[in-house]
């Protein structure tokens, strides 16, 4: 099975650029399931209806999310019931929406995406992620229940997601961090067989602060004295992703690579896609 992940879309330079070069690496690549973090894309904080759905239009399967999930209100009136749409799963028990699910793959494979969040340096502190992570992996084991195991984790801290990478190594198909906005170079198999990168980076303008305009980060810096709101940049914008081979016969990666698309960083595409 091939899948793509894509990093936090970032306002509308980011989700443009994946709506409009998605359709393309889906066809281009033969692509059998595509998950976006879509936490951001609504100038940069949250998501509405409307932009979930212009993303499963596009060809993503599932929308994952973090700690901006929230940021929407109407999120929390169609988390409950968009099947595709997951906020973190170690929210609170009766907090709307889900955190994971399984779903079929265009090659018909059963594939369980589960979003957890960290809680080192993040607001607001959820319940243990790998408490979470146990919980969702035994009620829907890889290589039982499921042919593919993808997690969504949502952290700042690269410790924290290097360590629960290690805890589900063997038992998922991909961990993938989300959240810093950056890309990491760290891509590898795990000795169990799970693919890791610590981030994806985002699908945003590079020419910024994470995905915002870079005067009022930078003004904060220098002066610690709010002049305006973050808003986020707009200039072209660059898709940033992990792209993975998985194998139909235990689950477990066979190759790994990011993807980048784009300005300003070094294009790069899968090889093993070629």
């Amino acid at each position: 099975m091939r899948l793509l992940f894509l990093g936090d879309m970032v306002g509308k330079a980011g989700r443009t650029a994946v709506w409009n070069q998605l359709p393309g690496l889906i066809s281009d690549f033969r692509l059998d399931f595509v998950i976006v973090n879509g936490e951001n894309a609504a100038g940069g904080f949250g998501i509405t209806e409307e932009i979930f759905r212009d993303t499963l239009a596009a060809g993503a399967d599932v929308v994952t999310t973090g700690n901006h999930v929230w940021d929407q209100r109407e999120a929390l009136a169609f988390a409950p019931r968009e099947e595709r749409f997951l906020r973190p799963a170690n929210f609170p028990k009766g907090t709307p929406g889900r955190g994971s699910g399984l779903f079929i793959a265009r090659n018909g494979a059963r594939v369980l995406v589960s979003n957890i969040m960290g809680r080192v340096f993040m607001h607001p502190e959820l319940d243990d992620p790998f408490q979470a992570g146990e919980r969702e992996l035994a009620a829907c084991p890889l290589g039982e229940q499921a042919d593919a195991v993808v997690i969504d984790f949502h952290a700042e801290a690269t410790s924290e997601k290097m360590c629960f990478a290690h805890f589900v190594d063997g038992r998922a198909s991909l961990v993938v961090g989300t959240h810093t906005h950056q890309p990491t170079a760290d891509h590898q198999i795990l000795n169990g067989g799970t693919a890791y990168l610590t981030d994806a980076g985002m699908c945003g303008d590079y020419d910024s602060s994470l995905g915002m305009d870079k005067e009022e980060p930078l003004n904060r810096f220098l002066s610690k004295v709010p002049k305006g709101r973050f808003e986020a940049a707009n200039g072209p914008a660059t898709i940033c992703g992990v792209g993975v081979d998985i194998s139909d016969r235990t689950g477990l990666a066979e190759r790994v690579a990011p993807l980048r698309r784009g300005p300003r960083l070094e294009e790069t595409v899968p090889s093993f896609w070629s």
